[in-house]
């Protein structure tokens, strides 16, 4: 066991009031920040990179490289964008941190547009987080009228303006190109790449577009040291993670983790998870959100070569997507040994058909057209020749579409064609199984459509 993890985002949030900007200066708020203006945007930058932290919010790209592509053409502005349009379903982990420490954010922000030489900065609130948006503009307010925010901050001669913007309620407002369109006021569609936003973002600008929880992380960064924080976690994880933790658990929550924690102490500790609830077994595990493969339970714990697996981004992925998934956004949703695999992709395919820009062929095509074989399966139609059918299309998503949202699509229904194939063919071969299906529909009044 690697014991008690040392908390860095979450130090603070057990306190009353923290969201207040007088409770949070007494506990050290805002100490990072004229720590930060001290030195130089460049060796800001330089210790981002020593920490080795790697972007939170799904991607897992290293942020300091991110951070050094930022272009610097004399006389263009430079931008930094946080991504708060937190759409994955299974992670709730940056509406948490904004609700509970809002401060921590607004710091980072400071600090990382200092780094990056922005004078003009967003944070883009998923739509729905209507109160986090109140909660944010009450926080921004404060560090206005303390000096923190607009000119000359602290008396350090820098000047940043920092703006909470609402997002429409679009799963494909994550994608960074697409929130820049709508950041615009345009339709969130994503843009082609090159160029990146680093070298032509919001208005065509050098722009840095970062998720909350990786902005939060800079503070302790800067106030432990590049160093230092490299040396929590395992390998090329650093640091440590937040955890949306869902499903069937005793203890769903977000839970702040040593990055290396192993996948089976954080399930069955009573530190964390607490095990599976009403004493279950348990049969699959989604790792990072609803995008990433589900993976059973035999190889959730344990790697194909017998090692335990473990809360990283090496580990998690190892083996690829035959044996493994990704840490992806954090989203961690447990399934017990009753979950309908069919039944569950049938919903994740529902939101993915739903939310689907429609740019694309593939994915506005394909991901209806999972969406209607997998009505056939919940409503008793499918025959084997549709599960092969199911596979095929998902294979003519992948990498063929501007932004990822096909693969988050796809990769669900890939794996859990590969894992729990049996399942599919059960709902063609076994009507009580289909039976108990269009039972929990009606007691939970959806609608079965018949395809």
């Amino acid at each position: 066991m690697l014991g008690m993890t040392k908390k860095l985002l979450l130090a603070l949030d057990h306190i009353e009031g923290i969201s207040k900007l007088d409770v949070y200066r007494q506990h050290g708020g805002y100490a990072v920040l004229q720590k930060a203006l001290k030195a130089t945007p460049e060796s800001l930058v330089e210790e981002v990179k020593k920490s080795g932290l790697r972007g939170r919010g799904g991607a897992g790209f290293p942020t300091g490289m991110k951070w050094s592509f930022l272009a610097k053409p004399e006389g263009v502005p430079r931008y930094l964008v946080c991504n708060a349009d937190e759409s994955e379903p299974g992670t709730f982990k940056d509406r948490y941190l904004m609700e509970r420490i809002p401060h921590l954010l607004i710091e980072g922000m400071i600090i990382s547009s200092f780094a990056l030489g922005a004078n003009t900065s967003y944070i883009y609130v998923r739509g729905e987080y209507y109160y986090i948006i109140k909660i944010l503009e009450k926080a921004i307010e404060e560090a206005y009228a303390a000096g923190l925010l607009g000119k000359n901050i602290l008396g350090s001669g820098y000047d940043l303006n920092l703006y909470v913007q609402p997002g429409g309620g679009a799963y494909i407002c994550g994608e960074e190109t697409a929130l820049l369109e709508s950041l615009e006021g345009k339709r969130g569609n994503p843009r082609i790449k090159p160029p990146f936003p680093a070298v032509a973002g919001l208005w065509g600008c050098p722009t840095v577009v970062n998720n909350v929880e990786t902005i939060a992380a800079v503070v302790p960064i800067i106030q432990m040291g590049g160093d230092e924080y490299a040396k929590i976690g395992i390998g090329k994880s650093t640091g440590t993670k937040l955890i949306s933790a869902s499903g069937h658990i005793n203890k769903p929550g977000v839970y702040e983790i040593e990055l290396g924690l192993p996948v089976e102490e954080f399930i069955y500790s009573e530190q964390y998870c607490g095990g599976i609830r009403n004493g279950k077994k348990m049969k699959a595990v989604v790792a990072g959100g609803s995008s990433v493969p589900i993976l059973p339970t035999e190889l959730i714990l344990k790697t194909a070569a017998g090692e335990p697996r473990l809360m990283s981004y090496e580990s998690l992925g190892d083996g690829g997507f035959a044996t493994g998934t990704m840490l992806g956004s954090g989203g961690f949703i447990v399934y017990d040994e009753d979950t309908s695999i069919v039944k569950n992709l049938f919903t994740f395919a529902r939101f993915y058909h739903h939310e689907s820009c429609g740019q694309c062929s593939p994915c506005r095509e394909g991901t209806g057209w999972m969406e209607k074989i997998l009505h056939k399966f919940i409503d008793g139609h499918a025959t084997l020749a549709d599960i092969d059918l199911l596979w095929d299309v998902q294979s003519k998503i992948e990498g063929k579409t501007i932004c990822p949202l096909g693969e988050a699509a796809a990769w669900p229904v890939a794996a859990a064609i590969r894992h729990f194939r049996h399942e599919f063919e059960a709902y063609v071969n076994n009507p009580a199984a289909i039976k108990q299906v269009k039972h929990y529909y009606r007691l939970n009044k959806l609608e079965v459509v018949n395809s």
